[in-house]
């Protein structure tokens, strides 16, 4: 009788499993590739395969690790890949034709924040004396480039500009870094001059520091070679450097720009039009995981003992672990800190895919030279809709409410985002206080004292 009251419990679920995905959506294609960087903020990819997510959704997943972000951009383009974790800049520097021409698209943001600036040990020491303290001696954060500045410029004036290093000429790194350097009346120099109409794909142009690309794995052991004495990256790799004991992160991109975008999911334009149920799918999928990463510390910890795999981000737990599940160390041992919005991949409407944050990468575009033309608000918007779907995004919601995963409750401040245009309300949220509001890009462009206007 027991065993007989076992199987039908276990077909009873079968049921109702059957029942909780019967409405799956009519998928044009059902094997997907992805791909990733090995950084942390792959989450929520990683988490839809390993939890099931995209199972639930009818779709066969396969996640591939890809060398550096040009080669993942040129393979979601040529086809190679369905769809991959993108710097936020890469779709909107694709689209406008900076570097790479090509339409790719984003419905979903993975993550706000995560990023990190570290600097070798030795820059530390010469920076940490002009650093403000409080009365036990501790570091008062967030720490400005004001104590890098005088150091910069007795290098440049020996010849020896400083060396640091970012992941991609349109990542948020690239103007993280560059934001943090010239609100202390660094220049990080420009891709394009307008006085000699001079350009530089380097972006060394009338420059205090150079900044040069390094694939984020590669960044702690170019630290650790001299070739470089700083990097803006994504974790682990500004707690691998305080692991290994070769430098210390003196800020973090939380503290630059508060809850910032830093991670979109891409697709090509062409993908997008082939298969538009499963990109809602897949959106869906994402959601769901983002929304599990968020959910609890537990399910944080148990994503970095995912995420150490080597088939995955490859670096030890520990290192994982830290940033991951709400702490942040800066000076080794010294200076460690709780930072529960480190990384954020649902809270704060973290996955909807504001239009104002791409306008906010267009006018760094501008700003630093790699845009050459000064263009009209309206511009920016046109742009900003031509790659941003959250269209695509509300589509996905309304299938997870529909499916019982999800209350509408739980999206109101999508639903707020997409009824009122899209745009985050004006935010101050900047290392230096400068208000930044979307729907005025020129405006804030000419706010800044270093930048092209």
């Amino acid at each position: 009788m027991k065993h007989r009251l076992t199987i039908l419990l276990a077909a009873a679920v079968s049921v109702l499993t059957t029942l909780a995905h019967a409405d799956l959506l009519d998928v044009e294609k059902d094997i997907l590739k992805f791909g990733f960087i090995k950084l942390t903020d792959c989450a929520p990819i990683v988490i839809a395969k390993e939890k099931g997510f995209f199972d639930d959704e009818g779709l066969s997943v396969e996640l591939e690790a890809q060398g550096n972000w040009k080669e993942l951009l040129n393979r979601v383009i040529t086809g190679d890949l369905d769809g991959a974790h993108m710097l936020a800049g890469q779709p909107i520097g694709a689209t406008v034709g900076f570097g790479t021409s090509a339409h790719v698209l984003t419905a979903y943001s993975l993550d706000y924040n995560g990023n990190g600036i570290t600097v070798s040990n030795g820059l530390w020491e010469e920076m940490k004396p002009g650093i403000p303290k409080d009365s036990d001696g501790k570091v008062i954060h967030p720490v400005t480039a004001d104590s890098l500045k005088p150091i910069a410029m007795k290098a440049k004036s020996e010849g020896s500009k400083l060396k640091m290093g970012m992941v991609f000429p349109v990542s948020t790194h690239n103007y993280e870094i560059r934001y943090w350097l010239a609100a202390a009346g660094i220049s990080p120099g420009y891709y394009f001059d307008p006085a000699t109409d001079q350009r530089d794909i380097a972006g060394f142009l009338n420059s205090d520091i150079e900044l040069s690309v390094t694939p984020p794995p590669q960044m702690p052991q170019t630290l650790e070679a001299g070739t470089i004495s700083g990097y803006c990256v994504g974790e682990p790799w500004n707690q691998q450097a305080v692991f290994k004991k070769i430098g210390v992160p003196v800020t973090t991109n939380y503290d630059i720009w508060k809850n910032n975008p830093e991670k979109v999911f891409g697709v090509s334009a062409e993908w997008a039009e082939k298969n538009p149920n499963t990109w809602i799918a897949v959106t869906k999928a994402l959601i769901r995981a983002g929304h599990w990463l968020d959910a609890s510390w537990e399910n944080r910890d148990e994503a970095a003992k995912i995420l150490s795999q080597p088939n995955y981000v490859g670096a030890p737990y520990e290192v994982i672990k830290n940033s991951m599940t709400g702490t942040f160390e800066f000076e080794p041992e010294v200076d460690v800190r709780k930072m529960e919005d480190f990384n954020v991949f649902f809270r704060y409407n973290a996955s909807y895919p504001y239009y104002s944050d791409a306008v906010w990468f267009l006018t760094q575009m501008v700003r630093w030279g790699q845009l050459t033309e000064q263009q009209s608000d309206s511009w920016y918007d046109q742009v900003a809709k031509k790659i941003y779907r959250p269209d695509i995004y509300i589509k996905a919601v309304a299938e997870l409410i529909d499916d019982g995963e999800f209350e509408e409750a739980d999206f109101s401040a999508a639903y707020e985002a997409q009824t009122s245009g899209g745009y985050k309300p004006p935010n101050s949220d900047f290392i230096d206080g400068n208000t930044y509001d979307g729907t005025k890009p020129n405006e804030y462009i000419k706010s800044f004292n270093i930048g092209l206007k």
